[in-house]
């Protein structure tokens, strides 16, 4: 089975708990919505900080809002490369044993423990779109890019739920790999 879906290329972020963004921006903050994104409810905020690891600092990370309930940074490999850290590939909320991280902000710093991910590859579908071509949560599925530097890419977890829109999620350095925009369509593979 093979049928396409639109991709979005999600660069370096965080997500924050409200404690953690009162901590960073001062008490009562909120976050400041700068663009919408294609998952329903998210949106990228106005609002950045610094991430401080012993060997440098990666300046400017936004924040992807609503507030969540565990604070997680989602880095490309280049990116936390860059900053001296070896983040595991997980899946977002997957944090146990990942890298820490110091958060600076306008207001206030956090140290987390854990908490730095590169994000796996995955792709978002709603309920109607995962019956339609017969695919469950959490299946994995491939995905093929192309063009000049056309490739398919394993492993792809799915998400299915009322709250996905449709979406193909990679993250920079893997556009990068394969010339890849976002917004063109992709096409998945379900073996």
């Amino acid at each position: 089975m093979q049928f396409q879906i639109k991709l979005g290329i999600s660069a370096r972020h965080l997500h924050v708990t409200q404690e953690h963004l009162e901590i960073l921006f001062g008490p009562g903050a909120q976050l400041t919505p700068m663009k919408y994104l294609v998952q329903p409810g998210q949106f990228a905020a106005e609002e950045k900080v610094t991430l401080i690891t012993p060997k440098g600092n990666l300046p400017n990370l936004r924040i992807i809002g609503p507030v969540r309930p565990q604070t997680q940074v989602e880095l490309a490999i280049a990116d936390a490369r860059k900053i001296g850290l070896n983040p595991p590939i997980r899946n977002s909320g997957d944090l146990t044993g990942s890298s820490p991280v110091t958060i600076v902000g306008p207001q206030g710093q956090i140290e987390i423990s854990e908490g730095v991910i590169i994000a796996a590859r995955h792709l978002h579908l709603a309920p109607e779109t995962a019956e339609k071509y017969g695919i469950k949560d959490k299946d994995i599925v491939k995905l093929k890019f192309p063009g000049e530097r056309a490739l398919i890419f394993e492993n792809v977890f799915t998400r299915v739920s009322t709250a996905c829109a449709d979406e193909i999620h990679i993250d920079t350095d893997e556009g990068n790999a394969c010339c890849a925009e976002n917004d063109m369509l992709i096409t998945v593979i379900k073996e």
